[in-house]
């Protein structure tokens, strides 16, 4: 990275919850978990240990989105050794699982509904290995008082906040199949509302089991048992996860992707994530224009993103997919050349909607196909006294994921990120089910290096495929528009869909609608929620950032101890549904 020379441009001002000698920040969306991951860092414990203690307390109070029963991806920047990492903890599909798991007796794809319910679309969860990697190479604490925090949480309760009522009272149509779920969130006939103090003694059961017996409890002894269990008996579409699939499963490590932006270095995850290769080909293929001088408050901006947006995307939906079972032509996606000539496709004057997938160096034949991804998706961040960041995505797929619980956890729907119909025209898709295959994400955790070589920012999303969207226009905030980061984060969001443009409903964006459309595309105000956290250097050490559309905050401690929280919003008004 020191050895890419470009023009320094200026990084962004101070953010006004900036602390004076930080020596750590946790990033969240619940701020019970934000003081979980502080709770690890004021007893010396390193960044990792404070992501995985978030991680784990996130299975208890935001059980529609993430947790033990899902998977994510981690990037960690070792302050010490100066190197950056990632872990893969994405699901894989069952040693059973066929190409056409999604497909109907009729020969059509299955429609979500019927697909995501049940067994048959649960994934082996890689979070607990992921965890047991990321402890072995950078933990300080001990294994088991990382899960003091979540098993506290769930033993003595919490106060159920308006989003899980919101969850909750969205899927209850849903759950006259699922009776384990009902036994833990439902009193008297109803699911529980916001106000309750909520305990879940299975789950607090099942992580004091997991602190005492070690990863092992969860992929070979009985925490497997039930989820096999579980998986095999489901009521609707029983699935065929074996013990051999859970003692097989092994969080990986990978190289990161990055790419230059301006004068940073912008880094994610490899494949299966779409998420690097997505928003650094967005990113690349604005290059040529100057934001900076164009300003957020331009039309001609949101036009340009917007453009960009949609010609990465044709790619994504075309070329990406697990790099262990298909060519993923990440080098040629990111190629200057091949961005350069992306790019010349953009009319600053003139909207298309119908741009194709390319042809980057080095690519095969290929076939385009829509993968399906819904968002139940959590980000957190932690940085630690050495300045060592732990960026981590996490998730269990839709809400409530597949809606079966084991052990007091939700088991992940994440198999449905697959593309349902494994041909597009005779030819296999990129995303298609496999045995032992990863299946897409869009979960983009981000770091961003300047031109020495300094990490300066580090964030993530939920939000399905639009957190791909949701990461590039707060790294546009921050890099082109000169905001700090909690600013940039509440910079409306921005989407495509149904050949519109979509800008988030009652912002300054959807104000905007009139002049956007003036390019040519139709432009759509709807609701664009996110849940975007992160932390940024500033003067003094870090400043920890989240979104105002969650619930969310982070914590940053100084040298003497002082703890400051900040919370980005007026209310705690929950999210958009579909962010889970």
């Amino acid at each position: 990275m020191k050895n890419i020379v470009l023009a320094l441009t200026a990084f962004a001002l101070l953010p006004q919850n900036a602390v004076a000698n930080t020596v750590g920040v946790t990033s969240s969306a619940d701020p019970r978990v934000t003081d979980a991951g502080m709770e690890m860092l004021r007893q010396g414990g390193s960044a990792a240990d404070a992501a995985m203690a978030m991680m784990l307390a996130l299975t208890v109070v935001e059980p529609q989105s993430s947790g033990i029963g899902g998977g994510g991806f981690l990037l960690y920047q070792d302050s010490s050794k100066g190197v950056l990492s990632t872990i893969n903890g994405r699901e894989t599909a069952p040693a059973a699982a066929a190409a056409d798991r999604f497909v109907g007796p009729d020969g059509k794809p299955l429609g979500f509904l019927a697909a995501f319910q049940g067994g048959r679309s649960v994934g082996v969860p890689g979070n607990v290995s992921l965890m047991a990697e990321t402890h072995k190479k950078w933990g300080k604490l001990s294994w088991a008082k990382i899960f003091r925090p979540a098993i506290r949480l769930a033993e003595k309760g919490f106060v159920v906040n308006k989003t899980l009522e919101s969850r909750l009272q969205g899927i209850r149509p849903l759950w006259s199949n699922f009776d384990e779920a009902k036994s833990i969130y439902w009193t008297d006939g109803k699911p529980v509302v916001a106000g309750t103090t909520f305990k879940n003694p299975k789950l607090a059961a099942t992580l004091r089991l997991l602190a005492k017996k070690g990863p092992d409890a969860f992929y070979k002894g009985p925490i497997a048992g039930q989820i096999v269990d579980v998986v095999g008996k489901s009521k609707l579409s029983p699935g065929d996860m074996t013990m051999t699939d859970l003692s097989q499963y092994r969080a990986k490590e990978q190289k990161a992707v990055c790419a230059p932006y301006r004068a940073y270095v912008v880094c994610g995850m490899a494949p299966p994530s779409s998420g690097a290769t997505t928003v650094l080909q967005i990113l690349g293929t604005l290059q040529r224009f100057d934001l900076t001088a164009i300003g957020k408050d331009n039309a001609k901006s949101w036009y340009l993103i917007g453009q960009a947006m949609q010609l990465a995307y044709a790619d994504r939906e075309k070329y990406l997919g697990d790099s262990d079972f298909v060519d993923v032509p990440v080098s040629g996606l990111l190629n200057p050349e091949y961005i350069k000539a992306r790019s010349a496709l953009i009319d600053e004057t003139k909207s298309r909607t119908d741009y194709p997938a390319g042809n980057p160096p080095g690519a095969k034949p290929r076939t385009a196909a829509i993968s399906s991804e819904v968002a139940g998706t959590t980000h957190f961040t932690a940085v630690d006294a050495k300045g060592s960041i732990a960026n981590m995505t996490s998730t269990i797929e839709g809400p409530f994921g597949s809606q079966l619980v084991a052990g007091g956890f939700f088991l992940n729907n994440e198999l449905t990120d697959f593309t349902f119909a494994p041909e597009k025209d005779g030819a296999p898709v990129a995303n298609r089910v496999a045995a032992g295959k990863r299946p897409l994400s869009s979960m983009s955790p981000t770091i961003v290096f300047d031109r020495d070589g300094k990490a300066v920012m580090a964030l993530g999303s939920a939000g399905g495929k639009r957190i791909i969207m949701h990461v590039t226009k707060t790294l546009i905030g921050v890099i082109d528009f000169g905001l700090p980061l909690d600013q940039a984060i509440a910079l409306p969001n921005i989407y495509f869909g149904g050949g519109n443009l979509e800008v988030e409903q009652n912002t300054s964006l959807s104000a905007m609608a009139d002049e956007l459309g003036k390019f040519g595309q139709k432009v759509r105000a709807v609701d664009l929620g996110s849940k975007v956290n992160g932390a940024q250097r500033v003067s003094g050490g870090w400043a920890g950032a989240s979104d105002p559309r969650s619930e969310g905050t982070s914590a940053t401690v100084n040298a003497k101890g002082k703890v400051t929280v900040t919370i980005p919003r007026a209310s705690a008004e929950p999210p958009s549904e579909d962010v889970g």
